[in-house]
């Protein structure tokens, strides 16, 4: 498929808005597709690879919407040798195309399964366990290929509605842009949802000073402690010009939320106060802003 036209071979609607979600099973994706729709998106879930494009061309014959949003995954048996080709095609041809790929952790996997009492698709007699494992192996090329990797683990269903609605709450073009700002411990894993990440081990830590250690980054004692350093307010300054810089490009490439990830030892001193100051900075930038201290209560 070299072009995208309709039947009349006239050029396509290109500002039309298609959100493709894909990911393993359990990991949210009809939760993800509700909030979608909630948001104005024309939605359909199970969608064939092969009919996307046809499935555009109708939507710019109907002149409608402006956007619209898909599910495809491995409910579909060509899905897999269909679906590179298919999407690289129709970004090629000048669509808004977001690949946006939800996952979880294998625990949380098995678990919603085992809460919902529903059989994995590719488990077949086996455990759910090892059809989730079976399937992430299978989508690791899909995966390779999003814009947008959501780890849904830590989310609830109303929360995971409420973040989606956040990122796509209208057209590309329009959109202003969300920027999510996460503390966290390198101790306990890197955000795999991160676009940014940034290591400020180097700063001085509280953790080693006896009246500190009990803390976390909320307390004035320690965000006082933290912000006195000269390195810590050289630091702030530099990485704040370069996202003064950095984020009104993304914004002009039509990029609508933004990862930002800020990680010392254990996520509870240092990077919940440089998260907390980063924010405000972006905040008179004229971005809507959204903290998470993913690691500041874990012991």
């Amino acid at each position: 498929m070299e072009s995208v036209t309709d039947r009349d071979g006239k050029n396509l609607n290109k500002d039309i808005r298609l959100v493709v979600l894909s990911g393993p099973s359990g990991s949210g994706k009809s939760t993800a597709i509700k909030a979608l729709e909630d948001s104005g998106f024309f939605c359909v879930d199970n969608m064939p690879v092969a009919l996307l494009p046809k499935f555009m061309e109708l939507l710019n014959q109907s002149g409608e919407t402006t956007k619209a949003a898909a599910v495809v995954d491995v409910r579909e048996r060509k899905f897999l040798n269909e679906f590179t080709p298919v999407i690289g095609a129709l970004k090629d041809a000048g669509y808004l195309v977001e690949l946006v790929y939800l996952e979880a952790g294998d625990e949380t996997l098995v678990r919603r399964f085992s809460e919902t009492r529903r059989r994995h698709p590719l488990a077949g007699a086996e455990s759910p366990l090892d059809g989730v494992i079976k399937e992430r192996e299978l989508l690791k090329e899909v995966k390779a290929h999003a814009d947008k990797v959501v780890d849904t683990s830590g989310f609830n269903v109303h929360e995971l509605r409420e973040l989606i609605k956040d990122y796509f709450s209208g057209p590309a073009a329009e959109q202003k842009m969300t920027v999510t700002v996460v503390s966290f411990g390198f101790r306990f894993g890197i955000p795999t949802e991160a676009d940014i990440i940034v290591d400020i081990r180097f700063l001085p830590n509280p953790y080693f000073v006896d009246t500190l250690k009990g803390l976390d980054g909320s307390a004035p004692e320690v965000r006082d402690y933290v912000l006195a350093s000269h390195e810590t307010r050289e630091f702030l300054k530099r990485f704040g010009d370069f996202l003064t810089y950095l984020v009104p490009l993304y914004r002009k490439e039509g990029k609508s939320y933004l990862t930002i990830a800020v990680g010392c030892t254990g996520g509870r001193h240092r990077s919940v106060v440089v998260v907390d100051a980063l924010a405000n900075e972006l905040q008179m930038a004229a971005v809507t802003v959204r903290i998470k201290h993913r690691d500041m209560h874990t012991t």
